[in-house]
């Protein structure tokens, strides 16, 4: 006894699966950027932390020995990395003159919520100019 109704199988998805299935999608792809857009961030602050090293070396190079004086400067980078240099003598033996000065670098950038610095310090001879 056949009424003549069919049952109709249903193919193809529902519209409720398929705003589940473009959310999924939507917070997947959220997900990478913020991972990718960190891990771009890691890179660029390696890459200044690494410049101030190159900075706050090459300031103690030319810097190699210090006048009886001691030596006070500071100044910026064309990258806008700002470097300070300072002195202080060691002294080993208070009845004679200080023959080493403790030198410290420091390199300093980046403007707003996440200012960096970056440190050098090195103990130099004086130099004996006769």
């Amino acid at each position: 006894m056949n009424l003549g109704l069919r049952v109709r199988c249903q193919s193809g998805f529902s519209l409720l699966e398929m705003m589940v299935a473009v959310s999924i999608l939507g917070i997947s792809l959220g997900m990478l950027y913020q991972a990718t857009g960190g891990a771009a961030r890691t890179v660029n602050v390696s890459e200044e932390y690494a410049y101030a090293v190159m900075v706050a070396q090459t300031v103690l190079a030319d810097n190699s020995s210090v006048a009886p004086e001691g030596v006070s400067d500071s100044g910026v980078t064309e990258d806008g990395f700002r470097w300070q240099i300072t002195s202080e003598p060691v002294v080993i033996d208070p009845a004679n003159e200080p023959h080493l000065y403790r030198v410290s670098v420091s390199v300093a950038w980046g403007i707003g919520r996440t200012p960096r610095q970056y440190s050098l310090d090195s103990v130099v001879p004086v130099d004996v100019l006769e």
